[in-house]
């Protein structure tokens, strides 16, 4: 069985097998990373996986796990960032839509208005 040598912050080297370590192949070639519980301390611990480093865990028999990043990741947005008070001000406004809604709903439909027939 291959054995991979990955290095923890904590306690430096350690020996793993293929099915003990997770690969994420991002979408976003910067974003991927590999993964693994050390197996002295029991932390997780977590490094980029640059393409040489990607295909290196495949030939040792790591599974590489796709993640593409939605668009909306990747969009610049302007103005000021959300904060609670805003979350707070729309669910507010979100309960009263809803009355409005019921309300409108209770009514039941309005019958359709007929276009007028015009002369040929």
């Amino acid at each position: 069985m291959t054995t991979i040598k990955a290095s923890c912050p904590s306690c430096g080297d350690v020996e793993l097998t293929p099915h003990q370590v997770r690969l994420v192949v991002c979408s976003v070639k910067s974003w991927s990373y590999y993964a693994f519980i050390c197996t002295t301390c029991h932390e997780e611990v977590r490094k980029p996986a640059g393409r040489d480093v990607v295909a290196l865990l495949i030939s040792g028999g790591v599974v590489a796990e796709p993640w593409n990043v939605p668009a909306e990741v990747l969009e610049e947005h302007e103005g000021p960032t959300l904060n609670y008070d805003d979350v707070l001000d729309f669910a507010l406004w979100l309960e009263q839509a809803d009355l409005l809604a019921a309300a409108a709903a209770a009514q039941g439909p309005r019958p359709r208005a007929q276009a007028p027939e015009t002369a040929a």
